[in-house]
């Protein structure tokens, strides 16, 4: 990977949409180049896909919070994992260091919305307990 693919790449961040024409204006090379450079990225598995950005708040999913989940003594990750992919409400998890055994990135639509989704992860098997942590504005990203 050079200097040329890493550039593409912000482009590629920032407009997933832009044609390679666009794209190969942006870093002086043909859209032809482009393409064949973007395919050889997503063959290596650099991009692994595309996908929408929507605006939460225009949804109306304008509550963000983070849930420290803690399992039950030897949860394995991958149990962890298959009862959080049944709420939509879960934007990302991670399995951390620490205390907890999961962070749990959440986006609903109120702190009605909020509690009752907590209270269906607590229910799930294997979680103990869990602690929550709602964000108040953002400051980068």
């Amino acid at each position: 990977m050079d200097a040329t693919d890493l550039l593409l790449l912000r482009h590629l961040g920032q407009d997933a949409r832009a044609s390679f024409a666009q794209m190969g204006v942006r870093v002086n090379l043909s859209a032809s180049a482009v393409k064949r450079r973007i395919d050889r990225l997503r063959a290596q598995g650099v991009v692994r896909g595309f996908t929408v950005v929507l605006d939460p708040a225009l949804l109306g999913w304008g509550t963000e919070a983070f849930v420290e989940v803690y399992c039950r003594e030897r949860t394995p990750p991958e149990e962890i994992l298959s009862s959080l992919r049944q709420f939509p409400e879960v934007l990302s998890a991670w399995t951390v260091t620490g205390d907890s055994d999961a962070l749990v990135h959440l986006l609903v639509t109120d702190m009605r919305h909020l509690e009752t989704v907590i209270e269906r992860i607590r229910k799930e098997p294997g979680v103990q307990r869990s602690r929550s942590l709602v964000a108040l504005s953002r400051l980068i990203g």
